[in-house]
């Protein structure tokens, strides 16, 4: 082998070729069967190029499992992620926990929420749909509102997306516990919702797929990927998704859509240089819909399809985000990186909204709310990599860089008097009011961040490792909130954050990995505070060891972790002002998890986890110490499991099942109520014709359990959905 090639096929540990700005965004230029082609950086030296059967050779890493880091994922096993690092990094060689959900998974189980997905990762719990307009989750007991695509958080003004995630161009979703704010700034001390979209590639590709089911669910979802011929080196993707569904909860209004798309290209002008862009719109119509409400400590589950709106009661959300990325190699050992992030979109929600139920239980009383919200940001991120040996031997991947955000958001609501009902058995056709409605609150953010941020991964010798960082944060923010009773526009507020991190990996064994850390996190206040002009900063830390053990080598890893979270100025739900939050002092989540994914046998497949958690306020001003965090289950676990015959007359048949159980939960920070603990259990059958056609059969909630799946506040518990049945079609290109 000569020069060239060993350069080319460098061990990762040098981080050549890392995913720019993400995982898997880089992309080089490699020889594929004589031929040039295109292959995204972080590869093993051989892999078989997405969507095609060809062989090539990567610029980077060599791994036993060919995989490169946001790259498809062979099964239910990922071995390499750059969430936790921005690097290309081996799982085995990341101290903290990381869990990826690969699109195998999605595909066999059928997912079309990206609550779904997260089923299969431990101490990873639904909390809320925010009356069926986004997404919100419980990690390590701290709830988070936001996520990152491609490594890139969205906007950090926003506290919830105005959209519901769609999963079309979804390759991977990872998790990382715990902080990550020496990475991405103004992250939850719960952890990271990384979601790793499909790349284009130069082999033509695509894919369809029609599905329909119970409560009149109807999709189409698809993607197709090729070479742009006018030009050297470029290649694009086309993924999107359309839904309609009138849901086990439709009252008469209009049926919830969701409309997705998500152009993305990649071009290499020359071997060092690696130029992507990648672009999402969503739209979505729904029913503005906060499930049930709970009363003398408990949600009644005696009618799931309980309903205190209006058929008019509408949300309208579109989210829209480009991005681009650019990577040049300088030489062999330095990485040049940019990152350019573009957000922008509104929501309009027009609705009757629960204000309370009367001691007897028989009535709920309701007002009428309208609001309207826009938001923009943008995100600048540049960074620089290096790769060299120090005088005493040791290997460096050192990552330096520098981030700037500008956000800002309007939202703007209204209220006004709406007609009771009954508590038990509403009855609808309340006619809105609408000249009657005034002001509640009137607010406009704005928030300038900078981060400087450095980290050095170091390997002292093959199986020890120290990982070192450190972030820099200065934020300047207005929060305004203009109120009836609050009309006064604040000063501005300046806030200062410093968030170390250090870890060590050890592999004292080949099949056995373990590792500790402590980990910080600076978060900016967004929270919609009653009359605080600038609420204080949120600060978080953990500490955290495991254990990773490859069962079977390349195949099933099992993972373990012990962590504890310290995490101060917490926003939660107001108890008494619907609609607003309060600053909660201090809080304490503690807790083991243990992970599994890989495949046993031959076509025998599996992912899961388990958890348990001791989540609970420590110190507050208004919340008695030793209450139990909302949403957060003492217990929890999540198994499924595929098999498909190899061979013999029942090749490409396949079946499997899961089941999800999770304990009883607190609903609201003040304990005043409790949802109980349920399982749920889940099943496909499949046949894959041939390579070409898939078709399947999904039953989820098959004993019809009746429970609450989201707790979010006294007026807000989503109800999981009675027994539900999907079939799917999939042609494949």
């Amino acid at each position: 082998m000569g020069k060239a090639m060993r350069a080319a096929t460098r061990p990762s540990h040098t981080g050549a070729g890392a995913p720019l700005a993400g995982p898997g965004i880089a992309f080089g230029i490699a020889l594929a069967s004589g031929h040039l082609a295109s292959c995204p950086l972080g590869a093993a030296a051989q892999i078989v190029a997405p969507d095609s059967g060809e062989t090539v050779l990567s610029e980077l890493s060599v791994t036993g499992s060919g995989e490169r880091a946001g790259g498809p994922v062979v099964g239910y096993r990922a071995a390499r992620s750059a969430t936790a690092t921005r690097t290309d990094t081996a799982l085995r060689d990341t101290p903290q926990s990381i869990q990826v959900v690969p699109r195998e998974v999605l595909v066999d189980q059928q997912d079309v929420r990206l609550t779904d997905a997260l089923t299969n990762v431990s101490n990873v719990q639904p909390a809320g749909t925010i009356q069926g307009r986004s997404d919100t989750y419980i990690l390590r007991g701290f709830r988070t509102q936001t996520y990152a695509i491609d490594g890139l958080l969205l906007s950090p003004v926003n506290t919830f997306q105005p959209t519901q995630r769609d999963l079309a161009n979804v390759e991977r979703v990872e998790v990382l516990k715990g902080p990550a704010s020496v990475l991405y700034g103004q992250g939850d001390p719960g952890g990271l919702i990384n979601i790793v979209t499909r790349q284009p590639s130069l082999t033509p590709s695509a894919d369809m797929t029609l599905q329909g089911g119970s409560f009149g669910f109807r999709r189409a979802q698809g993607s197709v990927s090729g070479a742009i011929p006018s030009v050297e080196g470029l290649a694009a993707r086309f993924s999107f998704g359309t839904q309609d569904e009138a849901t086990f909860r439709n009252f008469g209004g209009p049926e919830n859509s969701r409309h997705f798309f998500a152009p993305a290209f990649v071009w290499n002008p020359d071997p060092s240089t690696r130029v992507y862009l990648n672009a999402e719109f969503t739209r979505q119509h729904s029913q503005y819909d906060e499930g049930l409400v709970a009363f003398r400590g408990r949600v009644p589950l005696d009618n799931i399809r309980r309903y205190y709106g209006e058929p008019w009661s509408r949300y309208y959300g579109e989210s829209n985000m480009i991005t681009l990325f650019a990577e040049h190699d300088v030489n062999e050992n330095l990485t040049l990186r940019q990152a350019v992030n573009g957000q922008w979109g509104s929501f309009e929600a027009w609705a009757t909204r629960a204000s309370g139920v009367n001691a007897a239980g028989t009535t709920l009383t309701r007002r009428l709310t309208e609001t309207d919200s826009i938001y923009h940001s943008i995100d600048s991120r540049t960074e620089a990599l290096a790769r060299f040996d120090d005088p005493f031997g040791f290997r460096h991947t050192a990552l330096a860089g520098f981030e700037i955000v500008d956000g800002y958001r309007h939202p703007y609501t209204t209220q006004g008097a709406a007609t009771s009902v009954s508590f038990l058995n509403p009855i609808r056709g309340s006619v809105p009011q609408i000249g009657t409605l005034i002001l509640q609150s009137d607010l406009r953010q704005k928030l300038h961040l900078f981060g400087l941020y450095l980290q050095d991964q170091i390997e002292f010798f093959p199986g020890l490792q120290l990982v070192l960082g450190v972030r820099f944060d200065t934020a300047n923010q207005l929060y305004f909130q203009r109120t009836p009773t609050n009309p006064n526009r604040p000063p501005e507020q300046n806030l200062t954050g410093v968030s170390p991190r250090v870890g060590l990996v050890w592999r004292p064994l080949e099949p056995v990995t373990l590792y500790g850390s402590y980990t910080t996190s600076f978060t900016p206040q967004t929270a919609n505070i009653l009359n605080v002009a600038s609420p204080p900063p949120e600060t978080g830390e953990q500490v955290e060891v495991g254990a990773r053990i490859d069962l079977i080598p390349d195949r099933l890893t099992l993972s373990a972790a012990a962590f504890r979270i310290l995490r101060a100025n917490v926003a939660a739900s107001d108890p008494v002002n619907t609609g607003f939050s309060i600053i909660t002092g201090e809080q304490r989540s503690q807790g083991l998890e243990g992970d599994i994914a890989g495949e046993i046998l031959p076509g025998w497949k599996i992912i899961g986890g388990i958890g348990y958690l001791d989540a609970e306020v420590t110190r507050d001003r208004f919340i008695t110490a030793g209450n139990r965090l909302p949403a957060a289950p003492v217990f929890s676990t999540s198994l499924w499991s595929t098999y498909q015959f190899q061979g013999g007359p029942l090749r490409g048949f396949g079946f499997g099942g899961g089941v999800t159980y999770v304990g009883e939960r607190f609903g609201d920070i003040t304990n005043t109520y409790k949802v109980g603990a349920y399982a749920r259990l889940d099943a496909t059958v499949f046949y894959e014709i041939d390579p070409t056609w898939r078709f399947a059969v999904n039953g989820r909630n098959l004993t019809d359990r009746r429970y609450i799946e989201q707790p979010f506040n006294q007026f807000n518990n989503l109800p999981g959905a009675p027994l539900t049945v999907l079939a799917s079609l999939t042609a494949r290109y």
